[in-house]
């Protein structure tokens, strides 16, 4: 599977009660259920107005497949081509 960074644009998402999140995860995670293994959803980071979310899936089909049964929206979705960070300089 490939590493995608997904990002959605949801007006007011950095004020979301943790109950709000909560219910919004759960959704997310039966969605996946329903599809499979060929989609993983790894973390979001949530922020104002957009979350940034980190899967492994098999393409970007099943991604917005994800997207349109969950009712997230994708703004964005772009392949992670490799990582790098601090260890990277030692190497």
């Amino acid at each position: 599977m490939k590493k995608y960074l997904i990002e959605r644009a949801i007006p007011g998402i950095g004020d979301s009660s943790p109950e709000e999140l909560k219910a919004a995860s759960q959704r997310s995670n039966a969605v996946l259920e329903e599809l499979g293994p060929d989609i993983q959803w790894v973390e979001s980071y949530v922020v104002n107005d957009m979350t940034l979310c980190v899967y492994m899936a098999r393409d970007e089909d099943i991604i917005r497949e994800h997207a349109e049964k969950s009712g997230f929206p994708v703004t964005r979705i772009t392949e992670v081509k490799t990582m790098i960070g601090p260890s990277t300089a030692e190497a």
